[in-house]
């Protein structure tokens, strides 16, 4: 199997940064390209880090499981909107602050990140250990987005249940986004690759639906 094509470095990093992140990404490739046509369960830990001649110290020193390598793109996206969020001026709405602070993150993910998304929700979704892993990380993808408006707006969520609902609101505002958007590429040749600005429309019509949503009624 052959993954070199699609790893990509900055150039501009130190020599030690370029091979951790080249090794990093091969075995993402790896991993997903194993887990794809073999199904994740039949494939061993033993024969991802083979195929990428690395030892299960190397894997280990990136990744703590194989769940965790299948599901890199999502948790390269959460650690994106924390990151985001922690820098952001929040004045004003805060829910318009946290739409904001996800759209950039999204904007800010490599050229190929929708490809190896859309590979990381096809497994997902025939996976039922990477269905629990993927739903307990969005939960405390939340429970980060909670604590960086705490530190923020010096607010304690415990006291002020908005802060909480904050983060619910806007990590469901996602999963809807993301789940029309997978629905609409999944089966195109395309494979995710230039829809960027088409996931990015998805997760703002999510957001956008939150005020008539809540004032709802029949």
């Amino acid at each position: 199997m052959t993954v070199d094509a699609k790893v990509h470095v900055d150039r501009t990093l130190p020599l030690r940064e370029r091979k951790k992140l080249r090794t990093r990404q091969a075995l993402i490739e790896t991993a997903l390209a194993l887990f794809i046509e073999k199904g994740f369960d039949a494939v061993t830990l033993d024969e991802l880090v083979d195929e990428v001649e690395v030892s299960k110290r190397t894997f280990f020193r990136y990744f703590t499981s194989k769940e965790e390598v299948a599901t890199a793109a999502e948790t390269e996206l959460w650690d994106a909107y924390v990151e985001t969020l922690l820098s952001a001026d929040i004045t004003g709405n805060v829910l318009v602050v946290l739409r904001a602070a996800l759209v950039s993150a999204l904007e800010g993910m490599d050229e190929d990140w929708e490809r190896r998304f859309l590979a990381t929700r096809s497994l997902i979704g025939r996976t039922p250990r990477l269905r629990d892993h993927s739903n307990l990380s969005s939960l405390k993808t939340q429970e980060r987005l909670v604590d960086a408006l705490e530190k923020k707006l010096n607010v304690d969520s415990r006291e002020d249940v908005r802060i909480r609902l904050l983060g619910e609101l806007a990590l469901g505002a996602w999963r809807c986004g993301a789940k029309n958007w997978v629905r609409s590429v999944r089966f195109t040749s395309r494979g995710g690759r230039g829809n960027r600005a088409a996931l990015t429309r998805c997760v703002e019509e999510a957001f956008d639906a939150i005020p008539g949503s809540i004032t709802l009624s029949t």
